[in-house]
């Protein structure tokens, strides 16, 4: 039986890691969560558990729900979403926080000795070596959540020396088969209209501008310890061959399977084990073809950027990836276009100053960096 800890239990990510402890009482139990304010999205798990402890965003909001649900203890704010991830009783630490906002979480989790499942792919993207440290030092495992990620541990599983590259592969998102130049004028609803995946807003609008995809590439730099002329990208539309290892002797291994983030979720709490999934199973026949094309990064210019800021190892990750953040936020508040995506965190990402990224505070202060400079741009003023 392991002890589960969830991060964002609202989210897309986090109610499905609900739905894979619920299939598995034998082996799983949720001791703590976090929901910031979206209790209403968990509570029929609630009512039908006891004694967790449960972390809201606002001091407010835990006294009234720890009037609603008594059987359960509520904290709030930071300290109270420190206090979730390190919990005396729990083994494993599921993070499925959306932004930089997960990264202090999991260093606190990895310190005090918590296996981490890691789906908040902006913690190794904004201090992939300080997290990496930790995790060697305090001799935890950190298994990836991501579909693509989790694709490679499990083509690694039986061999994982005499490696080549890695392959990732990427859907192309919501515009992929559109030019730069048709973009104009696409509404958020258009964004959101992933074609294989269902996900949060902010990793859809990513997925869109394939910043996603450049996020990812730097989190496997930091996974497998690889350079970044050793992992490539190639577009796969159905979504089906999540990743390939090549290894010396130019025999490629890839693993596949149906689009259900339950999969990779679900192999990383039991891993290095299997468990059932009940779920249908992957029909090749059905598919009929598999496809692959060369990305193109003039057409998706946020990917190009992430694998210079990757590249420098200091703190122009961070600041990328703050940039992009509020780029986002801006657009899914209708503050910007979806064209000012990639245009102004491009933009930012060649004009910003960078320096060295040793420690937790130098990536906090490049993603106020770049949050500014997006902030700034936004409203007008000069950058």
């Amino acid at each position: 039986m392991k002890n589960i800890v969830i991060l964002g239990a609202s989210g897309s990510i986090g109610l499905q890691t609900l739905d894979v402890i619920t299939r598995h009482p034998d082996k799983f139990r949720c001791v703590g969560l976090s929901v910031k304010s979206r209790v209403d999205a968990i509570s029929d798990f609630l009512n039908s558990n006891s004694g967790l402890v449960v972390c809201v965003e606002k001091s407010s909001d835990a006294k009234n729900y720890s009037i609603a649900f008594t059987q359960h203890r509520f904290v709030w704010g930071e300290d109270g979403l420190i206090e979730v991830a390190t919990l005396k009783e729990a083994d494993t630490v599921v993070n499925a926080l959306v932004g930089f906002v997960g990264c202090k979480p999991t260093l606190a989790a990895i310190e005090a000795k918590k296996d981490i499942a890691l789906a908040n792919k902006e913690t190794l993207v904004a201090a992939g070596k300080i997290v990496m440290a930790a995790v060697k030092r305090n001799g935890v495992s950190l298994m990836p959540i991501d579909s693509e990620h989790s694709a490679i541990v499990q083509c690694l599983s039986t061999h994982n020396k005499s490696i080549k590259r890695l392959i990732l592969t990427a859907s192309g998102g919501s515009f992929r088969d559109k030019k730069r130049s048709e973009l104009n004028g696409v509404t958020l609803s258009d964004a959101l209209n992933h074609p294989n995946w269902s996900m949060g807003a902010k990793i859809t609008i990513d997925s869109a501008t394939m910043m996603n995809k450049g996020l990812e590439v730097i989190e496997a730099r930091w996974l497998f310890d690889m350079p970044f002329d050793q992992i490539d990208v190639i577009m796969h539309r159905q979504s089906i061959v999540h990743s390939m290892v090549e290894f010396e002797d130019r025999a490629v291994i890839a693993q596949l399977g149906t689009p259900d983030m339950r999969i990779p979720i679900q192999y990383a709490l039991s891993h290095p084990n299997r468990l059932a999934l009940d779920l249908p199973s992957l029909d090749l026949v059905k598919a009929q073809s598999l496809t692959f094309e060369p990305v193109d990064f003039e057409r998706f210019p946020l990917l190009k950027c992430a694998y210079l800021a990757g590249k420098r190892e200091d703190n122009r990750a961070a600041a990328l990836n703050g940039a992009n953040e509020e780029a986002v936020s801006a657009f899914l508040r209708g503050k910007i276009a979806f064209v000012d995506i990639d245009t102004f965190v491009a933009e930012a990402f060649e004009s910003m100053s960078y320096s060295e990224l040793n420690t937790l505070e130098d990536a906090i202060a490049a993603d106020q960096m770049g949050r500014a400079w997006i902030k700034k741009k936004i409203l007008g003023g000069n950058v």
